[in-house]
């Protein structure tokens, strides 16, 4: 008869229980071969120990350990949860914000208020609450149940009034060429109030104090839980997921006023965003996404994420030296090619222009200008 036992081992101050058979252990060697199972969340790492395992060996182990760690930090975020995250009023009720899952993209919507009393009314209480947030909508989606049609709601920004709205000028390596402009060499970073925010289909108010208003489609990310001084290794954790942008710039402002772009990037109605937030989870690859703006039905734009010059990873590290992260917060990375500035001659948004903004896996947003 052979008796049975339990291995642990502690690598990098985190201890990892296994199940062995066969003759007693300990951590410093073994005293003949055993099999060895170390549960490690999403996978499990079996590991053939042979007779008189030194301790030097688990360097083996480390390693995996260390690199399983790094993959699960830039692949996860908050949980496992591959949703697209709405916030909607019904009609008729345009008080009354709520946060949903959506059953899939254009179709009814989960509404989680209703499924769980407990839960908040903006998405950026729901990410505040963390996993438990998350966890409640995938099982809110799983149910089928408070179930409200399309029909009969009107979908909002997936965020309302963030604490930031950080912007990256010049992160596309092709919209760089199209003005000869140097690539640079960190991060540019401006930012937009938070007012100007508005809804996936809302309309974009031509300023009158603007002559020449301009579209650009970018990928938008949303921070998920607090942070400062992050590292680009553990960035990718910091993020609840991803949505489309346009940010609507009136070119003869930003390039005026000292040469500081806020005012020209920041009047009423110069940040549509939706029309999901798309958990990260469901992104397989952010960073090779077809990205397209039409205006009136024709490309203006085409290009892919893939041509970012500072990756997501790297903004979420750069920005946090800076300020405190927190959830809600929105990240609009840089647009391509293809706007009307550079144009010869340049081509301005004028009333009844129709504008969308489409990035694959994510959707599109349609603002009509007036």
């Amino acid at each position: 008869m052979q008796p049975s036992g339990r291995l642990s081992v502690c690598v990098d101050n985190e201890r990892y229980k296994g199940q062995e058979t066969g003759s007693g252990s300990s951590c410093s060697s073994l005293s003949r071969a055993a099999p060895l199972t170390f549960h490690l969340g999403l996978k499990t790492l079996h590991l053939e120990l042979q007779m008189r395992l030194p301790l030097r060996s688990f360097s083996i182990v480390r390693s995996l350990l260390s690199q399983r760690r790094i993959e699960n930090s830039q692949r996860r975020s908050l949980t496992a949860a591959a949703m697209r995250l709405v916030q909607f009023h019904r009609h008729g009720d345009a008080g009354g914000v709520r946060v949903g899952v959506e059953r899939g993209e254009g179709l009814g919507v989960v509404d989680l208020k209703a499924f769980d009393p407990s839960m908040p009314l903006t998405m950026r209480e729901l990410l505040e609450l963390g996993d438990k947030g998350l966890e409640c909508a995938q099982r809110a989606l799983a149910s089928g149940q408070c179930v409200v049609e399309r029909s009969d709601i009107q979908v909002l920004s997936p965020v309302l009034a963030p604490e930031k709205v950080v912007c990256v000028g010049m992160n596309y390596r092709d919209h760089c060429l199209e003005q000869n402009a140097p690539i640079p060499e960190e991060p540019i970073i401006f930012s937009k109030f938070p007012c100007a925010i508005t809804g996936p289909y809302d309309d974009i108010t031509l300023p009158s104090e603007s002559q020449e208003v301009d579209w650009e489609v970018e990928l938008a990310f949303v921070i998920g839980r607090r942070g400062k001084h992050i590292k680009e290794e553990d960035a990718l954790s910091y993020v609840a997921g991803f949505t489309v942008a346009n940010d609507v710039s009136a070119r003869d402002w930003q390039m005026r006023n000292g040469k500081q772009w806020l005012l020209g990037k920041t009047f009423d109605s110069f940040c549509p965003l939706g029309p999901a937030l798309v958990t990260a989870d469901a992104v397989k690859d952010p960073h090779n996404l077809g990205i397209r703006c039409l205006v009136n039905g024709e490309i203006v734009q085409s290009s892919n994420t893939d041509q970012m010059i500072f990756k997501t990873a790297v903004l979420v590290a750069w920005v946090s030296k800076f300020v405190t992260l927190s959830p809600g917060d929105v990240f609009l990375t840089g647009t391509p090619p293809g706007v009307g500035v550079f144009r010869k001659p340049p081509v301005f948004l004028k009333k009844g222009d129709v504008v969308e903004c489409q990035i694959d896996q994510l959707g599109s947003i349609i603002n009509k200008v007036v």
